[in-house]
């Protein structure tokens, strides 16, 4: 192999930026196609953050309410998006809620109980990591609650939600949508990965044994708790990158913010990967 096919170490003691490597890599002919989508995406995520934190002064400044909900099966992404979201936000005016299970007084109480006391307060963003819409799905499935508790919540939520969007709360629902495959992928890749199998549980096994059950209960939600006020926005997550950015120009493009003129780059989603959800949508699950 010939020196003008590699990087050498004269040439990175040459260059400063990732730019002046990238212009000595193509120079060479050398393919890095893989490196530069990574590139590319490092980049329009730290475009978009940047926008997020625009979003959220202008929302503390205004005192505003925003909630998003990430919902969808086990391995789609929800914590990960999250993440990405979070990552450059100030943590005074912006929370993250995933709760364990119900307590035996929690349970004593209305379903929604637990839940209020954790919506956003003036100025504040609040991502739920999973949320009420358990009762949707995950309980129904995996037997965590009865037929009238099920649907008792499936008449109630509309409801609810319609009183938080009357109050000027702004809710935006995301399910993240992932194939079978995927999801057995990454699940596989948990386990053999020590830093992530403690996200490895037996009801994440269970998912792919009761895959259409899900299914079914997940159609079923949407059915009921799609509406105008509050609709549900369906991502597919088989590209997790894919997936946060447009998940971010989603959230931006549901705002006025100071600033938004001025951003570096499309703040409306790609329509192929982020819709609302009707009932003829091929979803990946």
């Amino acid at each position: 192999m010939k020196d003008k096919d590699v990087i050498t170490i004269e040439d990175f003691k040459s260059v400063s930026t990732n730019e002046e490597l990238l212009a000595i890599i193509k120079r060479k002919g050398i393919s890095i196609e893989k490196v530069q989508v990574k590139l590319d995406y490092e980049e329009e995520l730290r475009v978009l953050q940047v926008e997020l934190v625009k979003l959220q002064q202008w929302i503390a400044k205004n005192n505003k309410r925003v909630a998003v909900i990430f919902e969808g099966r086990d391995a789609a992404g929800k914590g990960g998006s999250i993440r990405r979201f979070m990552e450059h936000l100030n943590p005074r005016s912006m929370r993250l809620v995933a709760l364990n299970k119900p307590t035996e007084v929690e349970k004593g109480q209305w379903y929604f109980q637990r839940y209020i006391k954790e919506l956003p307060n003036p100025g504040e963003i609040v991502f739920f990591d999973r949320s009420w819409y358990n009762r949707a799905v995950v309980e129904p499935v995996m037997g965590f609650c009865n037929e009238e508790q099920y649907e008792n919540f499936l008449v109630q939520v509309p409801e609810f939600e319609h009183m938080l969007y009357e109050d000027g709360v702004v809710v935006i629902k995301f399910w993240l949508s992932i194939s079978k495959e995927e999801q057995l992928r990454r699940f596989d890749a948990r386990n053999d990965n020590p830093l992530k199998r403690w996200k490895f549980s037996p009801v994440d096994k269970r998912g792919q044994e009761l895959w259409d059950k899900y299914s079914y209960y997940k159609e079923e939600m949407f059915s009921k708790t799609h509406t105008a006020y509050c609709p549900w926005i369906v991502v597919k997550t088989n590209s997790k990158k894919e997936a946060r950015v447009e998940c971010m120009r989603h959230v931006l493009s549901q705002f006025k913010y100071d600033g938004k003129e001025e951003a570096q780059t499309i703040l409306i989603p790609d329509p192929n990967v982020v819709m609302r959800y009707y009932r003829s949508v091929k979803q990946l699950d």
